[in-house]
């Protein structure tokens, strides 16, 4: 099982190919980015768990990456570890400023990376900053997002939640469902690369629950983009016998042979056009009503 996404900034081939082969032997998933732009575009795509990202680049400086990946709303929690020959005082500081969560300068020791890596990682779970299996905000993050909306207008709320989840996990194992959060999380991003604007907002409440916060003239449109891509592109998690059928054939408690339908979202929109809120908790009660009605129609 994976212990986390990198995405390491390098445009040293050499150094970015032996951090590349060391935390994959390690378990991590890993990508490589060789200019500040690339790095952007890959974090939007896919968030990974955390940026190790060198200072140095061809095109921009990691100082830039860091300063709009901080000020964009949906890579603004990643965690972000410079990767610099520079050991100035004034260099470390301007990095912390940034929202670096930590530095090291190269010579390093590869050894002392990976315990910097993992430290970092476990400390953004346990303040709930991320959720460990899609790498999208959770918690505290989510909190922070629903009281910021509930003081301004035009905004626009969708609960999703994946519908026969626990019987795909159970026919598939745990493994399995994890990869369907990741390319859930994938998906939204994905779509609201395409349909939204940058400050809108992707968490990951727990389990197989998301939620999306965008703009009121888009939301409509979103919800149902993903609904009609998610119920055609999460048929490859399936076999071939189960995706022709239709259903998947699973033994009760009982030990009867039950049929059980194949993974579908459910999407529940709320906005202040139709209601007035008060406190967050009538946003997402109202949110989880509205989920559990699209999940019956």
């Amino acid at each position: 099982m994976s212990k986390g996404h990198l995405l390491i900034v390098e445009d040293d081939d050499d150094i970015a190919t032996m951090l590349q082969i060391f935390f994959t032997s390690q378990d991590y998933k890993v990508e490589i980015a060789s200019r500040g732009s690339e790095a952007l575009e890959k974090t939007r795509k896919s968030l990974p768990h955390l940026i190790i990202l060198d200072i140095m680049l061809p095109d921009f400086d990691g100082f830039e990456v860091c300063r709009i990946l901080r000020t964009n709303t949906r890579t603004s929690h990643v965690p972000i570890i410079f990767l610099t020959q520079k050991d100035e005082r004034s260099d470390k500081l301007q990095g912390l400023e940034l929202g670096a969560d930590d530095y090291i300068t190269k010579p390093f020791d590869i050894e002392e990376l990976k315990l910097r890596v993992q430290r970092t990682i476990v400390r953004a779970e346990q303040q709930s900053l991320t959720d460990p299996r899609s790498g999208l905000p959770s918690g505290r993050l989510i909190e922070e997002q629903l009281r910021r909306i509930i003081q301004s207008d035009g905004w626009a709320l969708l609960d999703l939640r994946i519908n026969s989840f626990s019987s795909f996990t159970e026919a598939y194992g745990f493994v399995a469902g994890d990869d369907v959060l990741r390319f859930t999380a994938m998906l939204l991003n994905e779509v609201v690369d395409q349909l939204g604007t940058e400050q809108d907002f992707i968490g990951h409440v727990g389990g197989s629950n998301f939620v999306l916060i965008t703009t009121q003239d888009r939301a409509e449109t979103i919800r149902k983009t993903l609904k009609d891509r998610f119920a055609q592109e999460v048929l490859t998690h399936y076999n071939f016998i189960d995706r022709e059928q239709g259903y998947l054939l699973l033994t009760d408690d009982s030990g009867r042979t039950v049929k059980a339908p194949l993974m579908t979202l459910a999407v529940g929109l709320v906005s202040p056009k139709e209601h007035t809120f008060t406190d967050i908790r009538e946003i997402t009660e109202l949110a989880a009503e509205a989920r559990r009605v699209d999940s019956q129609s």
